[in-house]
């Protein structure tokens, strides 16, 4: 089995559990939601849901990035993992209007919540199943560097901070109205509720710029740069480098320049540095795609190729 294939493969492994972990989640948590009449619960169901529509989404993101370039797609499929987030942060967006609906209209119309033992239960099986499962993505995510799964990790750690203040809010209520026969804090599973969709929102947010921004084919984080340009100037031959271009797709780095060499150096000898650089961003920047224009360098240095000259005889 090829280094791709094996990538592949950890990476189906990994959505399917998520799969898994959500979907026997959202069953348990409607079971229990409707039982005891907790909105915050029922909340956390419809997060759940959501969190098993994104692990669907990633599912068939990772087997379609997974292919290889083909005559229609010359640069490979690693955008349906971008496609995939978008559509994610879009499904999370409705999600959390439904939710903040239901909560006011819980906070007009207050209910008793019945048996409610059972509604810290399930929350707390809930954060305990989603941080293991969480965990696992990011493991694997980040070692594969896939916005797809790293989405859905992302999906699954908010999903434990919002079950743990939905529990929060559920044995507060338990113990005013246990201790003091009190039921004035029905409010408060309600108001738990609208916190769990305001943070939803804020994982929306951040995920549909990280997605649109590699769809719209923003450049790689500055660091990457940096790293780029040190490995191409420590490359015996290379005199300069200008033109620096970067994007993304899925876990794929492009990256195009132009190197400027020793104009009497071979065309071989050329070909034989950028196979070297390529080798190298690769080792370091894992998945990279390098296009590399080679020049003859000039007796003097333009504008755009002088801060990146390791020549000692540039001129002043």
């Amino acid at each position: 089995m090829d280094k791709n294939s094996e990538i592949t493969r950890k990476k189906m492994w990994v959505v399917k559990l998520s799969v898994a972990s959500n979907s026997a989640l959202v069953v348990f948590k409607l079971i229990v939601g409707f039982a005891i009449g907790s909105v915050s619960v029922l909340s956390e169901a419809i997060h759940s849901g959501i969190d098993l529509v994104a692990a669907l989404i990633a599912y068939f993101a990772v087997r379609s990035s997974g292919k290889p370039a083909d005559r229609q797609h010359r640069y490979g499929h690693g955008k349906f993992e971008n496609i995939s987030g978008f559509v994610e942060a879009l499904l999370i967006f409705g999600a959390s209007a439904w939710i903040i609906y239901e909560a006011v209209h819980k906070i007009r119309n207050p209910q008793p919540i019945e048996t409610i033992g059972w509604g810290i239960l399930v929350m707390a099986l809930s954060s305990f199943v989603n941080m293991v499962v969480s965990s696992t993505l990011f493991k694997i995510g980040n070692a594969t560097d896939s916005v797809a799964i790293k989405a859905d990790a992302w999906h699954l750690r908010t999903d434990v901070y919002t079950s743990m203040g939905v529990m929060t809010g559920l044995i507060l209520i338990w113990f005013f109205s246990f201790f003091f026969h009190s039921h004035d804090l029905l409010w408060i599973d309600p108001a738990v509720a609208i916190l769990v969709a305001l943070l939803i929102i804020k994982a929306a947010y951040d995920l549909t710029m990280q997605s649109l921004g590699d769809l719209l084919d923003i450049a790689l984080p500055e660091a990457h740069a940096e790293e780029i340009g040190k490995i191409i100037k420590a490359q015996a031959g290379v005199i300069s480098f200008k033109n620096l271009r970067t994007r993304k797709a899925g876990a794929t780095k492009f990256v195009d320049f132009d190197m400027l060499v020793d104009g009497t150096i071979s065309v071989e000898a050329a070909h034989a540095i950028t196979d070297r650089i390529t080798e190298e961003l690769e080792r370091k920047l894992g998945s990279v795609h390098a296009t590399i224009h080679t020049e003859p360098c000039k007796l003097f240095c333009p504008e755009d190729c002088a801060p990146n000259c390791s020549s000692p005889d540039k001129p002043a």
